[in-house]
């Protein structure tokens, strides 16, 4: 996959040597956003998660504005979409930074992401939390559909039980 730049800021895959800064960037997302909802015990691990496939970094110089990765997807995303897994694969640990917002970094990651997964022949899932709204308006505003709801196994910063929402791509994309 090629770079995809603005004039500002471009997105590239990301390399070993980006993760620091992934995790300096993802510290800001969670004073600000609390996400992830608790700060994980290795933050570098949390960015790579086992069924990770590839992933990608909006990057303004030297600073990370976002992240997005691609991952397998798991039996239970696959049931609320409705799609066999092997058809399917996931994104996570998306997020761009404040300085990030209202400039198209976290659309041009899921672009991204998406013409990942066609090129593989696979539909795109994701999960989002109830508190979400700024990511769920964007999902919605791209075209991707709401499949299930479920409570989560955790609690929110708010005390409230987690409400999960699988989203599923549309068929040829992003809109």
């Amino acid at each position: 996959m090629t770079t995809v730049r603005s004039e500002e800021w471009e997105i590239r895959r990301r390399r070993d040597a980006d993760l620091s800064a992934c995790v300096a960037a993802l510290a800001t997302v969670h004073a600000s956003d609390r996400y992830p909802a608790e700060w994980p015990a290795d933050p570098a691990r949390w960015l790579t998660p086992d069924d990770m496939l590839d992933g990608w970094v909006a990057m303004e110089g030297p600073d990370v504005l976002g992240h997005v990765a691609l991952t397998r997807t798991d039996h239970v995303l696959a049931a609320d979409a409705g799609l066999p897994t092997e058809e399917l694969a996931s994104v996570a640990r998306l997020f761009a930074t404040a300085s990030a917002r209202r400039r198209g970094v976290a659309r041009a990651l899921l672009d991204t992401v998406t013409t990942a997964a066609a090129a593989e022949g696979r539909r795109l899932v994701l999960e989002v939390e109830d508190g979400g709204r700024a990511a769920i308006a964007l999902y919605e505003r791209t075209g991707w559909r709401r499949a299930g709801s479920r409570p989560g196994d955790w609690t929110t910063a708010d005390g409230r039980t987690a409400l999960l929402h699988t989203y599923v791509a549309p068929a040829a994309g992003i809109g």
